[in-house]
């Protein structure tokens, strides 16, 4: 079912419609199902339908909610979001009016969490407990089976009576209906264990009886597993034979559900190149006749267009990229993408904050979510603001500022804005962080900033030019160690490495294991440093960086082989690498909750050496001594690179204050943190809203 191109457009496929039969959605896009932390509450859910229809006025053709369970033993936790009653029901009204009074359309993804519910009435295929929940689920009767089914069927009628346009059944991801389907989770021996007709059976009959319930012209999105990426996961025939049985009970789109929560394979982190797995969805074209929808790591019109255009799905799935951008369709279709706020896939607002049960929002965009809450609103009274310092919180602070109307003059002493971003993204996995800077840099033309780079700008120029308020976005510099030797030759700071471009030995000590040492360590051994393209674009479509990940993580595109595992084959690093710290806690134990595994599994593999609870002594020709847990130790290193924390660079506040001149501290000039860039970008953005 290719789209027709309109040549007009500047997304020809993807901005084609889609004929569903009893519907046509006006785009090939669908806003693809997250928890946002909105779908819970008493009475009706305004902030869920204000989130939306923010979307639905940015152009996407059909969205799909968070996972709202069919019953209570599906929540995803006490108290989480269902539909099992009409009260329910009528408190997602508001929603579906708000985004249909916005010209979209919107399903709602009925998910049973199963074995991965977080409370005690967890339930399963058999009492199997899962790696991610505390809780060992009960293996469900038949009678229970039978239940679910008609669960999942009134769940659907109620979204059918609070308007939906559809219900995305979840059967990826590891969750129930996928529980059932894989050996590693079914260990039953009656009706719905064994073979795989048996085990399949589940999601078979609750599609028939959705499609029962709510007639022949509701949609139906049925979310599968095309690659389970663990053991005991399908193989590529049982999923084809599946696909075509769930067509055959009335499932209107197949969606492209790749990896369980508990594979130990990363999917949708920054590290994994664009579009790395539409070549799933492209398989299966051809064994079905109902559209196919491919997702994970699509996140710019360029790469969704490529996709469409070669044939690999009729649809394409994003979810955070709307966080990111709301707009991301309508910018596109009016020949805008290079306004798109890119999602960089960073997970630290959204899924780190889901998985700690907080509201997510986004990194780069931090209105997302709270629409209801924080606006920005033009100014009464325009004012002069000078913000000295074009990292992302300058930048952030800066462009929010002068779109509300202000004057505002950016000084940045180096030849470019991005501050740590422009260091940040030479980490292997971290080129979206380009993006970032590829969209404030549009945003500075499109609002007016007075733009000086390679202007070391001084407090008596800016007393001098009479600002009404000075934003100090400054940034931070390395903490200096007192250590002796710490003047060697062989001593570099993160800065001297990714900003000064200065060599490094091929045996390496890394004082600080936080997220600055962890990414040099990952620098530091990755052989393909420096030999990729740095644009993200064409890195993540590059065969190369493709292969490279999938042979490193262990993916499997051999459709035989039941998983899609094999051994991984991760690259021999370049060099040898102690990374050490002084607490005596595992390290990386601050790294981000849904990332953090990914980065300690990837030091693992390459052989880096972890120090915990070290004291250091000094620095000379033969290497680090320390001592650690109170034995004496030399590490012997060509060099030694210091990522041990940063101090805020607050070089013109003193002057300024002294003056009497307004002045504000934001970023990391306020707080120097662990390049915090997701608190960076709010505090500026915060600080210009409310000047």
């Amino acid at each position: 079912m290719q789209p027709t191109a309109t040549p007009a457009s500047p997304f020809p496929h993807m901005l084609a419609p889609l004929d569903l039969g009893h519907v046509v959605l006006k785009n090939r896009v669908l806003m693809g199902s997250m928890h946002v932390g909105l779908e819970h509450g008493i009475g009706p859910l305004s902030k869920m339908a204000t989130y939306f229809a923010r979307r639905a006025e940015g152009g996407v053709g059909l969205m799909v909610t968070g996972g709202v369970a069919p019953n209570s033993a599906g929540t995803t936790m006490p108290l989480g979001g269902k539909m099992t009653h009409r009260l329910e029901a009528w408190q997602h009204k508001v929603v579906t009016d708000a985004v249909h009074e916005a010209g979209g359309r919107i399903a709602m993804q009925i998910l049973h969490t199963g074995r991965y519910a977080y409370h005690p009435f967890a339930v399963g295929p058999s009492n199997v407990k899962s790696p991610i929940s505390m809780f060992k689920p009960r293996a469900l009767s038949v009678r229970g089976i039978k239940k679910t089914i008609a669960d999942f069927a009134n769940c659907a009628t109620l979204a059918q009576r609070a308007g939906y346009d559809g219900v995305e059944i979840m059967g990826s991801e590891g969750y129930l209906l996928n529980q059932f389907i894989a050996t590693r989770t079914n260990k039953r021996t009656d009706a719905y264990g064994g073979d795989y007709a048996n085990r399949s059976r589940l999601a078979v009959e609750v599609v028939r009886a959705v499609r029962q319930a709510v007639g022949p012209e509701f949609i139906i999105i049925f979310r599968l597993s095309m690659l389970d990426l663990v053991e005991g996961g399908s193989t590529w025939p049982e999923i084809v034979d599946l696909a075509k049985r769930i067509e055959g009970a009335g499932a209107s789109i197949l969606n492209t559900g790749i990896g369980w929560h508990e594979a130990r394979v990363p999917t949708i982190a920054t590290l994994v190149p664009r579009a790395a797995f539409t070549w799933v969805t492209r398989r299966l074209k051809g064994e079905v006749s109902i559209p196919l929808v491919t997702s994970n790591r699509i996140n710019m019109p360029d790469v969704a267009e490529r996709v469409l255009a070669g044939g690999d799905a009729d649809m394409i799935s994003m979810a955070r990229p709307f966080l990111a951008d709301p707009d991301w369709v309508l910018k596109a279709a009016t020949d805008r993408a290079d306004e798109i706020n890119t999602c960089i896939a960073c997970n630290q607002a959204c899924l780190d904050h889901i998985f700690s049960r907080k509201r997510a929002t986004c990194l780069v965009n931090p209105f997302a979510c709270y629409e209801t809450e924080w606006q920005v609103h033009p100014v009464k009274a325009r004012r002069r603001i000078a913000v000295v310092g074009a990292g992302p919180a300058g930048l952030a602070c800066a462009t929010t500022a002068a779109g509300r109307g202000h004057d505002v003059t950016l000084y940045e002493a180096a030849e470019t804005i991005g501050g740590q971003f422009n260091m940040a993204r030479k980490i292997p996995g971290k080129q979206e962080f380009k993006e970032t800077l590829r969209y404030f840099g549009r945003q500075i033309e499109l609002t007016g900033v007075h733009l000086k780079c390679g202007t070391a700008v001084d407090a008596k120029a800016l007393l001098a030019e009479g600002f009404d308020t000075v934003v100090l976005a400054t940034g931070v510099q390395p903490r200096r160690l007192k250590l002796q030797g710490i003047e060697h030759s062989k001593v570099l700071s993160y800065v001297d490495v990714l900003a000064g471009g200065k060599q490094v030995g091929e045996r390496v000590a890394i004082i600080g294991a936080g997220g600055i040492g962890f990414d040099m360590a990952e620098f530091l051994t990755d052989p393909h440093t420096g030999t990729l393209s740095e644009d993200p674009l064409d890195a993540s479509l590059d065969p190369a960086s493709a292969e490279a990940y999938f042979e490193e993580w262990g993916i499997e595109q051999d459709p035989s082989v039941r998983g899609g595992l094999k051994k991984p084959a991760p690259p021999t690093s370049p060099r040898t690498v102690h990374l050490c710290q002084r607490r005596t806690t595992r390290p990386g134990a601050n790294l981000g909750r849904t990332t953090g595994w990914i980065h300690r599994a990837t030091l693992k593999s390459r052989g880096v050496f972890l120090h915990s609870g070290c004291e250091y002594t000094k620095i000379d020709d033969v290497g680090l001594h320390l001592f650690e847990d109170g034995e004496a130790k030399v590490i012997e290193v060509d060099s030694v690179v210091i990522c041990a924390g940063q101090v805020p660079r607050r070089d013109l506040l003193a002057d300024l204050q002294a003056a009497g001149q307004d002045v504000v501290l934001i970023g990391g000039a306020d707080v120097a943190g662990e390049l915090d860039a997701k608190r960076a970008i709010r505090q500026g953005t915060e600080i210009a809203a409310a000047l």
